[in-house]
């Protein structure tokens, strides 16, 4: 016969057999940096103001979303004063950068300054490194880049005066050879003849202090195909621009007004539409140039590219944004949402790419030292 010992007067586990109590692992923190140049601009006179006061509305949505799933969140203003920034980092003692700064006093080559910071400190961040930030901002860099790829692109020349001669036939569009979010582009930049080029041309060098990038305009469909994902990107569901509300005498195109001046003529005539009608043919050429566009110019995490459809069903590659917006309502959680994944899991992925590296790149930094005493080298 068994005789059971009332739990009130059974012997104490041994220390082998007691459970260590449970580790409380503290939440990842993250430092979410963007710009505040706009703060000492004035609207009047900064060409791209309206969409660098955006990233502050940006990053509040990144930082809300991410303490809801769980992150501590830190927002890290950042203006041209990098020591200070870098002072704010050590304080916050941050597991991961959510990098969302496009340019310092109020000029977008400096993109690249803030994660380049960030990998000498080894801090992991999300998005694309320092020199893909750098090299997608040259526009004409890029578009070598993809016709060295063999992926279409319209034709182009970079124009530093407005005398410049320009071999290229009309019609042409005019850019700023190192902008984006549509900054520099208005109806006047589709042009017509030699006199609308040369208007065009001295307004970029004038108001924006940088050569032009003049390429032959597609006059078709607009697409912006939103990419996912590191190594191997994941194609999410196209959007079209409808610009069926746009005024007759309007170009077909996104202009900065579009995208940053809400309620105008422009925006209303802009609308992006989601799943479009296209032959299943056509889409897959839309898709697989944009993958190739996006993996051609080393885009990492996210990005968009934006595609022209030619009236002979040819699509081209116009734009390879790396640092696309990422607000709430912005085409890269719209078509993030159209596959399931809302915005908290969105920024929250993003986040997990980063710290995955991160964890390999501490792997690797414990592991050197210990090979260096052995004399090994670290694989």
């Amino acid at each position: 016969m068994t005789v059971e010992i009332p739990p009130s007067i059974a012997p104490a586990p041994s220390a082998s057999e007691r459970k260590p109590p449970a580790r409380r692992t503290r939440a990842k923190r993250i430092a979410v940096l963007y710009n505040v140049d706009y703060e000492d601009a004035h609207p009047e006179a900064d060409p791209g103001w309206a969409a660098r006061a955006e990233v502050g509305l940006v990053a509040k949505s990144v930082a809300t979303a991410l303490a809801e799933a769980g992150y501590e969140t830190h927002l890290v203003p950042v203006d041209g004063d990098l020591p200070a920034a870098r002072t704010r980092l050590a304080e916050v003692d941050a597991d991961c950068a959510f990098n969302l700064c496009e340019s310092l006093a109020g000029d977008a080559r400096l993109e690249s300054a803030v994660p380049l910071v960030l990998e000498l400190l080894g801090i992991p961040f999300t998005g694309s490194p320092p020199e893909v930030l750098g090299f997608a901002l040259r526009k004409d860099r890029v578009k070598q880049r993809l016709a060295a790829a063999g992926i279409p692109t319209p034709a182009g020349r970079v124009l530093a005066r407005a005398d410049d001669p320009c071999d290229l036939p009309f019609p042409l569009i005019v850019k700023p050879v190192r902008e984006d979010g549509s900054v520099g582009i208005s109806r006047a930049s589709v042009v017509q003849d030699r006199e609308e080029l040369a208007r065009a041309v001295d307004t970029v060098s004038t108001s924006l202090r940088q050569p032009a990038l003049v390429e032959q305009f597609v006059d078709g469909r607009e697409f912006n195909v939103a990419l996912l994902g590191h190594p191997t990107p994941r194609v999410l569901p196209l959007s079209e621009i409808d610009f069926g509300a746009l005024p007759v005498e309007a170009p077909r195109i996104v202009s900065y007004d579009a995208k940053w001046s809400s309620g105008s003529v422009d925006d209303l005539g802009t609308v992006p539409i989601l799943h479009p009608s296209l032959p299943t043919a056509v889409a897959a050429r839309v898709r697989r140039a944009a993958a190739d566009a996006f993996r051609a110019v080393g885009v990492r995490d996210y990005g968009r590219v934006d595609v022209r459809l030619a009236s002979t069903g040819v699509p081209y590659v116009v734009d390879v944004n790396p640092n696309c917006d990422l607000s709430p309502h912005a085409g890269m959680a719209r078509a993030a949402a159209a596959v399931g994944i809302g915005y908290g899991s969105l920024v929250g992925l993003l986040v997990r790419y980063a710290l995955r590296r991160g964890t390999r790149g501490r792997d690797a930094a414990q592991l050197a030292p210990a090979a260096r005493s052995s004399g090994q080298r670290p694989l």
